[in-house]
């Protein structure tokens, strides 16, 4: 961030915290859960407005928000949710903008299951791989994309477990209900350190960028804490959380 625009950001809260404190209500994608609980408080510290969040599955969200759920500020897994919102009116024009690239894991809780090539899945030595529901999911079709590469969807299909989000499916995994899961890096990873268990990597190019938008929904753009929030999710303090998950962010 260059020097006139953190001195903008900084005056932005600065007024942010001078205003009366609001409380800004946010839902939130499955997969940003770990940092998302680190920057809501650090959020209400810096500006005093509180952050009531929810978390689940990026598809059920939108649901929600077109049937008049009352959400302020959308923190999506994907691009596409928050532009078909801006398209429709349910959200602010041009207010969107990507807070991070997220990154797919195979994952398993036994020590040694995951390979680092993944080549687990063509050797089909496991009877349950859970994924994200690719209906509501960008993490779903991801994995779905990945298997279909390798050549070993049409032999995983019958044992794949679908979770309600990105979290559900890792919980699968972390409970030995599947031996295996796709999973968004975040989930296993934090400040360098990988979770215990086997894990690999997937490689980006066989898989669609997951690159994930919040946007400004309508209900809250006169809010006060909604449109500091969204100030805040660009700023330094808040990249630096959303980098040590894993996720990638643009400078």
């Amino acid at each position: 961030m260059n020097k006139s625009l953190s001195t903008l950001f900084a005056g932005l809260l600065l007024w942010c915290a001078g205003a009366q404190a609001a409380e800004v209500t946010v839902a939130v994608a499955a997969n940003f859960t770990g940092p998302m609980e680190k920057i809501a408080p650090a959020f209400e510290k810096a500006t005093g407005h509180k952050a009531k969040v929810s978390f689940g599955a990026t598809g059920k969200f939108y649901a929600q928000i077109k049937n008049g759920a009352p959400f302020d500020v959308l923190i999506s897994a994907d691009q596409s949710t928050p532009e078909r919102l801006e398209k429709e009116g349910q959200a602010v024009a041009g207010s969107s903008f990507t807070y991070a690239t997220g990154k797919l894991v195979l994952w398993s809780a036994t020590p040694g299951l995951v390979d680092s090539q993944g080549a687990v899945l063509k050797q089909g030595n496991f009877k349950h791989l859970a994924i994200g529901n690719p209906k509501v999911t960008v993490y779903g079709p991801a994995a779905i994309d990945v298997m279909k590469k390798m050549g070993a969807h049409e032999s995983i299909e019958p044992k794949l477990v679908l979770g309600e989000n990105i979290t559900q499916a890792y919980q699968f995994a972390a409970t030995g209900n599947a031996e295996l899961a796709f999973v968004a890096l975040s989930q296993i990873y934090k400040d360098g350190q990988y979770a215990a268990g086997s894990h690999w990597l997937v490689p980006a190019a066989m898989y669609a960028p997951i690159r994930q938008d919040a946007v400004l929904l309508v209900q809250g753009k006169d809010n006060p804490a909604a449109v500091a929030l969204m100030a805040y999710l660009k700023s330094e303090a808040a990249k630096q959380v959303i980098r040590a998950h894993g996720y990638e962010v643009s400078p």
